[in-house]
């Protein structure tokens, strides 16, 4: 009967259900903030008939933060969905295994070290950024793998070590934030709980190549991710090369992680929940599932960004911390099933 109900699911009506969401969530979102544009005003300032108040606040304040809100959700979900798929373990995610930790120091490293400041970067600096986070994302998922290894990589031991390498990246985090100004030290914390700071198009420019090429890349290996959920025997009975792909696989959600991090901070959960909510949508054929995941963790971020613009307004929460009330109750429940 479930076999059933999971065939009658129409994978086509879903996406574009999803679509058509993140297009009236992005719409309500230019609507709403500090500064209230009312939706006429909106169409008349992207007809080029606005004033230079609201073209100032929607070009380059709104805009760049949604579209990075939306590059960023994506980018998260689809690491969820691979590292998910080369652990076999519904509880992996690049926040909770230590991936965006490792992207973090890499990043806070290189701003305290080259620029002395978070809001420093020239524009240079924000494309080399990516670069940074991708190597401590790697360092992270390397770690992880070595110590991991015993005759293969199992699931369990792959997120018992993942847990572990990002206690100790969150120490060293600490440390190495303890040594800044107080300053530098309150911009870093509020970034690293996932704040996206980056509001201007420079920083769209610097992500948007790394999630329009990674992702493609991610879909044509899904085939490889199907078979590695049947495990590794299975898997290696049907000619895969086993090692060989998951750690192209892992590589793929480590950049895809790392860059995402460069932009938007520790944003934890939104790679647990996004690829949960998607397999629940369309199963979990990953041809399907991976496009899926992409439009829910672009909805997700977008609604939680516009919610920790609003909430609270004037003042602003962290979006890692709207995504991360969010999750951690879906994170216990998903706990509480697996025991």
């Amino acid at each position: 009967m479930q076999h059933l109900k999971q065939k009658s699911k129409n994978p086509v009506l879903i996406m574009v259900t999803l679509f058509v969401l993140i297009v009236i969530t992005f719409f309500i979102s230019l609507n709403l903030g500090v500064i209230r544009i009312p939706p006429i005003d909106v169409l008349k300032t992207f007809l080029g008939q606005g004033t230079d108040r609201d073209q100032l606040v929607l070009f380059d304040f709104r805009l760049p933060r949604m579209v990075i809100s939306i590059l960023i959700g994506a980018g998260l979900a689809v690491s969820g969905v691979i590292l998910q798929g080369i652990s076999r373990n519904g509880l992996a995610d690049p926040g909770i295994l230590g991936i965006n930790a490792g992207a973090g120091l890499a990043v806070v490293l290189f701003i305290y070290f080259f620029q002395g400041s978070l809001t420093g970067l020239g524009t240079l600096s924000i494309f080399i950024m990516p670069f940074f986070a991708l190597a401590g994302a790697t360092l992270a998922a390397v770690l992880i793998y070595v110590l991991a290894w015993k005759d293969g990589v199992t699931p369990v031991r792959l997120i018992l070590v993942g847990i572990g390498i990002n206690a100790a990246f969150g120490a060293a985090l600490i440390i190495f934030q303890l040594k800044m100004n107080p300053r530098d030290f309150m911009q870093a914390t509020i970034w690293l709980a996932g704040s996206i700071w980056g509001t201007n198009w420079k920083f769209v420019f610097a992500t948007l190549p790394w999630i329009l090429i990674l992702i493609p890349i991610t879909l044509l290996k899904a085939r490889y991710l199907n078979v590695l959920n049947l495990g590794d025997q299975t898997a290696t009975g049907l000619g895969t090369a086993v090692e060989k792909e998951r750690r192209t696989l892992l590589l793929l959600a480590v950049a895809l992680a790392g860059s995402c991090v460069a932009v938007g901070g520790g944003i934890s959960f939104l790679g647990l929940v996004a690829p949960h909510l998607a397999r629940r949508l369309v199963g979990p054929k990953h041809q399907l599932l991976i496009p899926t995941a992409v439009l829910v963790g672009a909805l997700l971020l977008l609604a939680a960004d516009a919610i920790a613009k609003n909430l609270l307004s004037p003042a602003e929460i962290p979006v890692g911390i709207v995504v991360s009330v969010l999750g951690a109750p879906y994170f216990i429940y998903l706990l509480m099933k697996a025991n």
